[in-house]
């Protein structure tokens, strides 16, 4: 059940990514957005990534699908938000422009 709930938690947030990059994008403009907030979220899927290490390491550790299907969303929320924050990078360009 508890790795149910981590699931859900980051296919929510995972859903979320796509809606802030198209919005991004289309925008062309970076006011609104907060790196320093996106760095944080970045440093906190770092953070649930270790702990997959940390939880696939320990010994007598139950793995089940919902466990591994973790690291997938983890690894694609990474993504998400990389790409994110490049658009943040860009849209800054373009204001100045």
């Amino acid at each position: 059940m508890i790795d149910l709930l981590e699931a859900l938690m980051i296919l929510c947030f995972g859903l979320s990514w796509p809606v802030s990059i198209y919005r991004s994008w289309v925008s062309r403009t970076a006011k609104g957005k907060s790196l320093i907030f996106e760095v944080f979220l970045w440093i906190g899927y770092i953070f649930g990534i270790v702990r997959k290490f940390m939880l696939f390491a320990a010994p007598g550790a139950e793995l089940n699908t919902l466990f591994y299907l973790g690291w997938i969303f983890y690894f694609l929320n990474i993504v998400e938000i990389s790409i994110d924050m490049a658009l943040y990078f860009r849209n800054i360009r373009l204001d100045k422009v």
